[in-house]
């Protein structure tokens, strides 16, 4: 018996908090299935994308199958003072020394960025960045993942992010972790 071919890109589209929340059942097991988090996971995060959603700056890009399935989801918000991540990247940039006045002022925060593993390698997860922050509003965009030899860094690397802070450990997850940034907008390619 062979597998099923993996489903193929139809169309990548902005979402609306609306279409997001009626989707986030799937965007959630995206994320758990690509991060190789356990499943209960996903309930535990449903309450912080819903409050995320209501952010300013907030903006989600979706990707869809011919079969109408989500297969990648992205999206981010102005960061700011006060939000647990703003607040755990700027303790880390204190404590090494860095610019945390220069970054953590008006940037958007790319969150989440994430394919399901069966659609990965063809590009997807560059298209949702660029489609995401093509509209995104700030100076500059940050975001934090797994330190490591990922896609995700190569992607990252690709389009010109550089390091803002490495090997720093958030709050309740013991893994290292690389905070990266960029001046927006992206070039075009």
């Amino acid at each position: 018996m062979t597998a099923a071919p993996s489903p193929r890109c139809y169309r990548i589209t902005e979402l609306t908090t609306e279409q997001l929340r009626a989707r986030l059942p799937e965007a959630l097991q995206i994320y758990v299935t690509a991060m190789n988090y356990p499943p209960a996971t996903a309930q535990q995060r449903a309450p912080m994308w819903s409050a995320h959603m209501l952010r300013a700056g907030w903006r989600c890009i979706g990707a869809f199958s011919d079969r109408d399935e989500l297969i990648g989801i992205g999206y981010g918000y102005l960061g700011a003072p006060g939000q647990w991540w703003h607040e755990q990247v700027r303790r880390g940039l204190l404590s090494s020394g860095g610019d945390a006045d220069s970054w953590l002022d008006d940037y958007f925060e790319l969150t989440e960025l994430h394919v399901h593993p069966g659609s990965q390698g063809g590009g997807l997860g560059e298209e949702i960045l660029r489609r995401l922050l093509s509209g995104a509003q700030g100076g500059k965009v940050l975001l934090s993942t797994p330190e490591g030899p990922t896609r995700a860094w190569k992607l990252y690397r690709r389009v010109g992010f550089a390091d803002v802070l490495r090997n720093y450990r958030f709050t309740g997850d013991p893994r290292p972790f690389a905070v990266l940034g960029r001046p927006l907008p992206l070039e075009a390619v």
